[in-house]
């Protein structure tokens, strides 16, 4: 279990600090202490967090402001907009209160910061708050990979959870299948090739106009689909199988997005639905589209654990673990049907709660927790050497090996997860 600190949402810490003296020479790259705290800090996309996490994996404190309710306004997340909130949030997001006890930069031992990939104007701000830091209060700085730290978090709750295993990144802007290796070594087996799965439940949900209903109006399109789809049919329209004639592990979800518009505009014309309406039957589209995007993932993670087995990369019985994270990884649907599925190659499904599910500072603190206890090389300890690093708003996941996995010519008939 996690220790927490504090649990509230939005809270401050490291309020007025004394600047410490520079000097290169303090600056040292082994780890002569057992105990050690982390400040992760995330802005790579519409979240502004930032937590501190220690060598134990105990969260120190935790702060978190979402744009979520504006970018609904607006219908999408518009990076200028994302941009200019981060910049007026970071400095009070960083500068939480845990509780009644205060925890100086001082006493931090480094900072963790989203570098790539993201919103390019996002993950500015964080790089430049993250620099200016390290600079003011000597510490070193550690550039994290946003999907690399998603992949990690489940370290953090299931402390038996050790390398090699399988990762599915599951989100927003993201869906992807790698092979864990180490912390700093993913191989990539499957990458979505054009809308993310959170993309296309935002879009759908957005054309439905689930934000119409009081039951739905503050949720992501997301969390719309999936409460509506607890009272549909998951069978009210089929969909043809995508990519079901490539014998590899990756994604499509704008067809499937595609065929769902087709099905409200039908039901619109059907029951005379005015502009602003909702169609009667959107509990049986919700379901539908649920089930058809979570039957094409389970489809090809079930190709990524045969081909897993294929190569005998994960032999012994105890790492046989396929880990979910991601935003959409909180999709209780999706989850459990993944789990059937894994149980057919004997692996269990890892997925951590949640709220770590979603973008958030732990994660990036976490990860930066992972990479200072190995002193690894991508730690820049010298504030004089921050100009060697910049962000990467598009950067590839790890080794691709998906060419490795279409060599395998796999055939995989698709598991009922329904019926078991």
């Amino acid at each position: 279990m996690i220790s927490r600190v504090n649990s509230l949402s939005f809270i401050f810490i490291l309020p007025v600090l004394k600047r410490s003296n520079y000097s290169t020479a303090s600056l040292v790259t082994s780890r002569n202490v057992s105990k050690f705290r982390i400040l992760g800090i995330e802005t790579s996309c519409d979240d502004t967090a930032a937590a501190v996490v220690d060598s134990d994996g105990n969260i120190c404190g935790e702060s978190h402001f979402s744009q979520q309710e504006t970018h609904l306004e607006f219908g999408g997340i518009i990076p200028n907009v994302a941009k200019e909130l981060h910049k007026l949030h970071i400095k009070s997001v960083v500068s939480y209160r845990v509780k009644k006890k205060k925890i100086p930069v001082n006493d931090l031992d480094a900072i963790a910061v989203t570098m790539k990939p993201g919103l390019a104007l996002s993950l500015w701000v964080g790089m430049t708050y993250g620099k200016h830091l390290s600079v003011e209060y000597n510490k070193p700085f550690i550039p994290i990979h946003h999907m690399e730290a998603h992949a990690l978090t489940p370290r953090l709750v299931y402390k038996d959870l050790e390398f090699p295993f399988l990762v599915l990144l599951v989100s927003g802007g993201h869906c992807l299948l790698s092979f864990a290796k180490s912390i700093t070594e993913f191989y990539t087996l499957g990458l979505q090739l054009d809308d993310a799965p959170g993309e296309t439940f935002d879009k759908v949900a957005r054309q439905l106009k689930l934000r119409n209903m009081d039951m739905f109006k503050n949720k992501s399109g997301g969390e719309a689909i999936e409460l509506a789809a607890k009272s549909g049919d998951p069978f009210n329209y089929e969909v043809r199988s995508v990519l079901s004639g490539k014998r590899n592990c990756d994604f499509s979800f704008s067809g499937l997005k595609n065929a769902a518009f087709r099905r409200i505009k039908e039901a619109e014309e059907q029951y005379k639905v005015k502009a602003s309406g909702v169609i009667p039957n959107y509990p049986d589209i919700c379901a539908s589209f649920q089930y058809t995007v979570t039957r094409h993932i389970c489809h090809r993670v079930q190709r990524a654990l045969a081909f897993l087995e294929m190569e005998n990369l994960i032999t012994d019985p105890a790492h046989k673990k396929l880990v979910i994270s991601g935003g959409v990884a909180s999709n209780q649907f999706l989850f459990q049907s993944l789990t059937k599925v894994c149980s057919q190659f004997n692996y269990k499904t890892y997925s951590p709660e949640p709220a770590l599910c979603t973008d958030n500072g732990i994660m990036i603190a976490w990860n930066g927790v992972e990479l200072y206890r190995t002193n690894s090389s991508r730690i820049i300890h010298n504030p004089e050497h921050l100009y060697l690093v910049d962000i990467e708003p598009k950067c590839p996941f790890g080794v691709d090996w998906r060419q490795k996995v279409v060599d395998r010519n796999i055939k995989t008939e698709p598991f009922n997860f329904m019926s078991s």
